[in-house]
């Protein structure tokens, strides 16, 4: 009886395991070279990313500033002229 109930523990253990994807987890972790292989790329993956994201919304905030001051509100106007101005001379860098 003991048996029959461990034995049903261990089989429901077992499904559960297999869901989970453990025995894959426990590979890669097991595997150190693999491992560090694989969080290298991911750094280099990340660092690409969120460069080019910040490029692109960097872009579109200085597109965005460029268009108010072509609006010629005096006071907003004169700001942001100033900060485009210094972004397009530390870009030319």
């Amino acid at each position: 009886m003991l048996f029959k109930k461990l034995s049903k523990q261990i089989d429901e253990l077992n499904k559960a395991m297999q869901m989970a994807n453990i025995s894959e987890i426990v590979y890669i972790l097991g595997n150190k070279k693999k491992m560090f292989f694989r969080n290298v790329w991911a750094g280099i993956g990340r660092g690409i990313g969120i460069g080019i994201g910040v490029t692109i919304i960097t872009a579109i905030i200085v597109f965005v500033l460029q268009k108010i001051v072509m609006l010629n509100i005096p006071v907003i106007g004169n700001f942001i002229s100033d900060i485009v101005d210094i972004v397009q001379r530390n870009s030319r860098y």
